[in-house]
């Protein structure tokens, strides 16, 4: 099966982001990549008795990535939705994002629908649901700019190539943090529930990973994760684990 493949191979390759703060971010000191997606692949690599190996994966990409057996898993704020679910499995739900908006803080926007009332240009990342959501939402397309990585649509909101950055709220959080004169507004307008992607067809990997993330849940692991990779950005106390929706 494919669980004996992987430990044979004796690396669980996954696809995580490389310029997400709290979600897979690689210290620019020392190489590592840290937070919650590649803490998630460490876990599950751990449990198969492996080594991870972290492959940067960009929005665009992730779903390609594992068709082409390039990655084994995809842990990367990737969320799941019956669109996806098409294309690949996907893990039970591991983390609860919404969308919001990033401005600068003299800004007047407060909200996507005051961005879309006020015609103005709205940085997203390119083959992500947020762009879906913000079309959804009435971004024209003449308005809408997108980068293969957040940490460039962040730039370009800098350079005033955008008024707001959008996508989930588990993304911005880091960005405002990283970029002095930025804050992160509204109500979030979009629940978007974060899953591990998994080739199809690979029911026993999925099912393995489903028990370590059941495993963490119970022991604290996941709330030990939650407070140490998203809390310092948002505040918040780490919630129940939703692990399923």
């Amino acid at each position: 099966d494919n669980v004996s493949m992987i430990q044979e191979a004796g690396t669980l390759r996954c696809g995580v982001k490389f310029d997400v703060l709290g979600f897979g971010f690689r210290n620019p000191e020392t190489g590592d990549i840290e937070g919650l997606d590649a803490d998630l692949c460490r876990a599950i690599a751990d449990s198969m008795g492996v080594e991870p190996e972290f492959v940067e994966a960009i929005s665009a990409n992730r779903i390609p990535f594992l068709q082409e057996d390039r990655v084994d898993i995809i842990s990367s704020t990737m969320t799941r939705n019956e669109e996806r679910l098409q294309e690949i499995d996907f893990s039970k739900i591991y983390y609860l994002a919404g969308q919001k908006i990033l401005v600068k803080s003299d800004s007047p926007h407060q909200s996507v629908d005051d961005l879309v009332a006020a015609g103005v240009k709205v940085c997203s990342g390119q083959g992500s649901t947020s762009e879906t959501n913000l079309r959804d939402k009435g971004v024209e397309e003449g308005n809408l700019v997108l980068f293969a990585t957040y940490s460039e649509a962040a730039q370009a909101l800098l350079d005033g190539r955008c008024d707001a950055v959008s996508t989930d709220d588990s993304i911005l959080f880091g960005l405002a943090q990283q970029n002095e004169g930025l804050e992160v507004r509204g109500e979030a307008f979009t629940e978007e529930p974060l899953g591990i992607g998994i080739k199809k067809g690979k029911e026993d990997l999925v099912a393995f990973i489903d028990a370590v993330l059941d495993q963490m849940a119970a022991n604290g692991r996941w709330a030990e994760l939650y407070d140490m990779h998203i809390k310092p950005y948002t505040g918040d106390e780490a919630p129940e684990p939703p692990l399923d929706m």
